[in-house]
């Protein structure tokens, strides 16, 4: 769900890309699965083979606020026939499975929320469904709700953080750590406690969208030039600043990047690098927080990150800097998790 992000604006949402993946007949002769990640701006489709792996994958720009036409005329069904139409021509008893956004009071069908805690067997047991033009039905994967005083919910990145789990390492699946902290930067970075296999508490971080927010619409913004190159000093001096200033607070440290630029401390091209480091490290001094409010410290616990590998990459910068040296990129976290649930609910064999 987190795919190409520029690193002038760190925290934007991906755009789809096409996939070199062959969808050749040869190969879906051999698909059991058609599995969707369906966002707000992306739709991205998978044929699996019986051991769960991606024999072909699409990509398009037809998310449920994107769609090829408006949804009372048929746009999910359009996009949907765009993304795997070809695929169950000739493969047409092929069982489908989606995740994310389509799941939503604004998507096809709306899957309600499961309450936290919630694995793998809760969600496939509590698929939506929706019957596609052409006649198969579709399952849709629902998000997940800690319920609270500050509630929270996830849709889509529930079948990412399983899927996280499954690829940790060899042996993972039967051998789970006991307590797991997962990652998911972007837009509404989250950042979820897996114990076992099942997502337990999780937070969510504005971050991304703060960024963007402060860097167009304030006046902040102003006095920015884009780099040409990433500059990573200025990056860690903004998480410095945020690690600093536990009493002050974000809002009270955010007009330091105007203030270093007027003081000539900070050129133009030094202040978005500055912003995103001064946002990510406050993001991260909170997590750090909510961590010892459980007893738990960075040491105490795996650490996974799925997303974009530049995002993911400062993410780690930071991780560093706050003495947490082990965090661990995943790779296909939602092509494991959309395989996990499918298998749970029946619709493929376990690998």
């Amino acid at each position: 769900m987190n795919q190409a992000v520029s690193h002038a604006a760190p925290h934007a949402e991906p755009t789809a890309v096409a996939h070199d993946i062959p969808d050749t007949p040869a190969d879906l002769n051999q698909a059991v699965l058609i599995a969707l990640d369906w966002g707000t701006s992306s739709l991205r489709a998978y044929a699996f083979d019986a051991q769960g792996r991606a024999l072909a994958v699409r990509s398009l720009p037809w998310g449920i606020m994107k769609l090829p036409r408006a949804a009372a005329e048929g746009g999910f069904d359009a996009a949907f026939e765009a993304a795997c139409g070809d695929w169950l021509d000739a493969r047409p008893t092929l069982p489908l499975i989606a995740c994310g956004m389509v799941g939503s009071a604004q998507g096809w069908v709306e899957a309600p929320y499961i309450d936290t805690p919630a694995d793998a067997n809760r969600l496939a047991s509590s698929l939506a469904e929706v019957r596609t033009q052409r006649g198969p039905v579709l399952r849709i994967v629902p998000g997940v709700l800690e319920r609270g005083t500050l509630p929270n919910v996830m849709r889509g990145e529930e079948t990412q953080i399983l899927g996280a789990m499954l690829e940790a390492g060899p042996g993972a699946q039967d051998a789970a750590p006991r307590k797991t902290l997962v990652g998911l930067p972007g837009s509404h970075a989250k950042w979820a406690i897996v114990e076992g296999r099942s997502i337990e508490r999780f937070h969510t971080f504005m971050t991304g969208e703060a960024f963007a927010a402060l860097r167009d619409h304030t006046i902040l913004g102003r006095t920015m030039r884009t780099p040409d190159v990433p500059d990573t000093e200025a990056f860690l001096r903004g998480v410095s600043v945020a690690r600093g200033a536990w009493d002050a607070g974000l809002l009270a440290t955010i007009f330091s990047t105007r203030a270093l630029g007027l003081t000539g401390q900070l050129d133009a091209a030094q202040q978005p690098d500055y912003l995103s480091g001064l946002l990510i490290g406050h993001e991260i001094a909170g997590l750090e927080k909510l961590l010892e409010r459980e007893g738990a410290t960075w040491a105490s616990q795996p650490v996974l990150l799925i997303g974009d590998a530049k995002l993911v990459e400062r993410y780690r910068l930071v991780l560093a800097h706050f003495g947490c040296t082990h965090a661990r990129t995943v790779q296909n976290a939602t092509e494991r998790g959309l395989w996990q649930i499918a298998s749970q609910a029946g619709l493929v064999a376990q690998a």
